[in-house]
Protein backbone atom coordinates (compact mmCIF):
# COMPACT_ATOMS: atom_id res chain seq x y z
CA UNK A 1 0.00 0.00 0.00
CA UNK A 2 1.30 3.44 -0.94
CA UNK A 3 2.40 5.63 1.97
CA UNK A 4 3.68 9.20 2.20
CA UNK A 5 7.18 7.83 2.87
CA UNK A 6 6.88 5.50 -0.13
CA UNK A 7 5.71 8.34 -2.36
CA UNK A 8 8.64 10.51 -1.23
CA UNK A 9 11.04 7.64 -1.96
CA UNK A 10 9.51 7.30 -5.43
CA UNK A 11 9.85 11.06 -6.09
CA UNK A 12 13.49 10.95 -4.92
CA UNK A 13 14.12 8.01 -7.27
CA UNK A 14 12.40 9.97 -10.08
CA UNK A 15 14.83 12.87 -9.59
CA UNK A 16 17.79 10.48 -9.47
CA UNK A 17 16.64 8.74 -12.68
CA UNK A 18 16.33 12.14 -14.37
CA UNK A 19 19.84 13.01 -13.21
CA UNK A 20 21.34 9.69 -14.33
CA UNK A 21 19.56 9.38 -17.71
CA UNK A 22 19.94 5.60 -17.48
CA UNK A 23 17.23 3.32 -18.89
CA UNK A 24 17.28 0.97 -15.89
CA UNK A 25 16.79 3.77 -13.36
CA UNK A 26 13.89 5.23 -15.36
CA UNK A 27 12.28 1.85 -16.05
CA UNK A 28 12.26 0.83 -12.37
CA UNK A 29 9.83 3.68 -11.65
CA UNK A 30 7.01 2.50 -13.93
CA UNK A 31 4.78 -0.53 -14.41
CA UNK A 32 4.86 -2.37 -17.76
CA UNK A 33 1.57 -0.76 -18.83
CA UNK A 34 2.18 2.72 -17.39
CA UNK A 35 0.74 5.83 -19.04
CA UNK A 36 2.74 9.09 -18.83
CA UNK A 37 1.23 12.47 -19.74
CA UNK A 38 3.78 15.29 -19.91
CA UNK A 39 0.95 17.78 -19.34
CA UNK A 40 -2.75 17.51 -18.47
CA UNK A 41 -3.82 18.32 -22.04
CA UNK A 42 -1.55 15.69 -23.57
CA UNK A 43 -3.75 13.99 -26.17
CA UNK A 44 -1.12 11.37 -26.90
CA UNK A 45 0.36 10.26 -23.59
CA UNK A 46 3.26 7.85 -23.71
CA UNK A 47 2.11 4.26 -23.11
CA UNK A 48 4.23 1.45 -21.70
CA UNK A 49 7.46 1.35 -19.71
CA UNK A 50 9.74 0.98 -22.75
CA UNK A 51 8.09 3.91 -24.52
CA UNK A 52 8.40 6.06 -21.38
CA UNK A 53 12.11 5.25 -21.11
CA UNK A 54 12.56 6.12 -24.81
CA UNK A 55 10.66 9.40 -24.42
CA UNK A 56 12.80 10.42 -21.43
CA UNK A 57 16.01 9.62 -23.29
CA UNK A 58 14.90 11.17 -26.61
CA UNK A 59 15.99 14.64 -25.45
CA UNK A 60 17.77 14.15 -22.12
CA UNK A 61 18.52 17.15 -19.93
CA UNK A 62 22.11 17.65 -18.84
CA UNK A 63 22.05 17.04 -15.07
CA UNK A 64 23.98 20.29 -14.55
CA UNK A 65 21.32 22.29 -16.42
CA UNK A 66 18.57 22.04 -13.81
CA UNK A 67 17.73 21.75 -10.14
CA UNK A 68 14.51 20.73 -8.44
CA UNK A 69 12.76 19.90 -5.19
CA UNK A 70 9.83 17.49 -5.21
CA UNK A 71 7.77 16.63 -2.14
CA UNK A 72 5.04 14.11 -1.40
CA UNK A 73 1.86 16.07 -0.76
CA UNK A 74 -0.92 13.49 -0.35
CA UNK A 75 -1.68 9.78 -0.58
CA UNK A 76 -5.10 8.11 -0.77
CA UNK A 77 -5.17 4.44 -1.68
CA UNK A 78 -3.17 4.05 -4.91
CA UNK A 79 -3.29 7.80 -5.65
CA UNK A 80 -0.27 9.97 -4.92
CA UNK A 81 0.09 13.72 -5.33
CA UNK A 82 3.47 15.41 -5.41
CA UNK A 83 4.44 19.05 -5.71
CA UNK A 84 7.65 20.54 -6.89
CA UNK A 85 9.83 23.36 -7.97
CA UNK A 86 12.08 23.07 -11.03
CA UNK A 87 14.59 25.58 -12.36
CA UNK A 88 16.50 25.31 -15.63
CA UNK A 89 19.66 27.40 -15.74
CA UNK A 90 20.22 29.90 -18.56
CA UNK A 91 22.09 28.37 -21.47
CA UNK A 92 23.09 29.97 -24.74
CA UNK A 93 20.14 32.03 -25.89
CA UNK A 94 17.74 30.20 -23.57
CA UNK A 95 16.96 32.29 -20.45
CA UNK A 96 16.55 30.79 -17.01
CA UNK A 97 13.15 29.14 -16.56
CA UNK A 98 11.38 28.30 -13.32
CA UNK A 99 8.33 26.07 -12.84
CA UNK A 100 5.96 24.95 -10.12
CA UNK A 101 4.81 21.38 -10.60
CA UNK A 102 2.04 19.07 -9.45
CA UNK A 103 2.26 15.37 -10.19
CA UNK A 104 -0.88 13.23 -10.09
CA UNK A 105 0.08 9.55 -9.98
CA UNK A 106 -1.48 6.13 -9.53
CA UNK A 107 0.60 3.18 -8.37
CA UNK A 108 0.41 -0.59 -8.66
CA UNK A 109 0.79 -2.96 -5.69
CA UNK A 110 4.59 -2.91 -6.12
CA UNK A 111 4.75 0.91 -5.77
CA UNK A 112 5.54 1.37 -9.45
CA UNK A 113 3.76 4.24 -11.14
CA UNK A 114 1.06 3.15 -13.58
CA UNK A 115 -0.39 6.60 -14.37
CA UNK A 116 1.55 9.87 -14.28
CA UNK A 117 0.26 13.32 -15.21
CA UNK A 118 2.37 16.42 -14.79
CA UNK A 119 0.76 19.81 -14.21
CA UNK A 120 3.14 22.74 -14.38
CA UNK A 121 3.14 26.49 -14.55
CA UNK A 122 6.11 28.57 -15.66
CA UNK A 123 6.98 31.62 -13.63
CA UNK A 124 6.44 34.73 -15.69
CA UNK A 125 9.38 37.05 -15.96
CA UNK A 126 8.44 40.50 -14.77
CA UNK A 127 9.84 43.32 -16.79
CA UNK A 128 11.45 46.22 -14.99
CA UNK A 129 9.42 49.43 -15.06
CA UNK A 130 10.68 51.96 -17.54
CA UNK A 131 11.62 55.40 -16.32
CA UNK A 132 10.20 58.40 -17.92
Amino acid sequence: MLTMAGLQQWLDAYVEAWRLNQPEAIGRLFSDDAVYAFDPFDEGPVRGREAIVSAWLDKPNDPDSWECRYTALAVMGDLGIGRGWTRYRASGEQPEREYRNLFVMRFDDQDRCREFTEWYLQRKRSSAPTGG
